[in-house]
């Protein structure tokens, strides 16, 4: 359940990452609403961390939490603000994935 917990936690990194990126775009009442969904995004990620810190290593918490924020914020990058998704950059996260995945099966 909390290897669940750090995964939703994780995607919630994410969505403070969009937010900050989106508010940064905007201005005036639209960037205050970006700001507010980054403020929220980021207190819903953080108490899933901890929740999934009291059964998992905070090691490998910590490293799956922002690989997965790292990996879903890049696609976002890619998808949503259409940075270039060059055949290095998605090798390293292909790496990156697979290091998230090893974490998950040397845990106890």
């Amino acid at each position: 359940m909390n290897w669940l917990l750090l995964i939703l936690g994780g995607l919630f990194e994410v969505g403070f990452a969009t937010c900050l990126g989106k508010a940064k775009e905007g201005s005036g009442t639209e960037s205050i609403l970006w700001f507010v969904g980054f403020l929220f995004c980021l207190s819903i990620s953080m108490l899933l961390l901890y929740k999934a810190s009291l059964t998992i290593p905070i090691g490998t918490a910590y490293a799956v939490w922002t690989g997965i924020g790292a990996v879903g914020t890049v696609f976002v990058g890619i998808f949503v603000f259409k940075e270039p998704a060059t055949f290095w950059r998605l090798f390293f996260i292909t790496t990156l994935i697979a290091s998230i995945v090893g974490l998950k099966f040397v845990s106890k």
